[in-house]
């Protein structure tokens, strides 16, 4: 008796790219196909086309419309109500990069001021004089140590 080997290969798959067609992506998200193309319709989701046409789905969308059913069942939203929360969504999503991006950048010029001010500092030490309160001193610079 021979003992055959079982080998498992794994595919990844981006979850961006379009591998369901419109059957399978109607059942993974629990609804009927027509509904998907109402849904396609409405502009809620947007399938990838295959070169000969045919409906391709992501699992990015498979998830996006459980959301969808999940908004319409279990909140009571109408169509309309979950094209605003959509894009609501999407707003958000575009303000939180923008909000990054700024924080990045104002990260980047502090460190830049910091060293700005570090080497301002280095350059007048030798030329600031410390004098106390109340102190009617007179200090006298140098004349060749202003630059003049």
């Amino acid at each position: 008796m021979t003992m055959q080997r079982r080998t498992t290969t794994r595919i990844t798959v981006d979850a961006q790219r379009g591998v369901f067609m419109i059957s399978v992506a109607a059942e993974l998200a629990e609804m009927h196909p027509q509904t998907l193309r109402m849904y396609e319709q409405r502009g809620l989701i947007q399938p990838q086309r295959s070169p000969k046409g045919t409906r391709l789905y992501s699992q990015a969308d498979v998830e996006r419309l459980r959301r969808i059913q999940a908004m319409t069942t279990e909140l009571g939203l109408n169509l309309a109500g979950v094209e605003r929360v959509l894009a609501l969504e999407e707003q958000l999503e575009r303000t939180r990069a923008r909000l990054a991006a700024l924080e990045e950048r104002s990260r980047l010029m502090r460190e830049e001021m910091e060293v700005e001010l570090e080497a301002a500092r280095r350059t007048l030490r030798g030329e600031l004089v410390h004098v106390p309160r109340g102190s009617t001193a007179v200090v006298r610079v140098a004349r060749g140590s202003r630059g003049a």
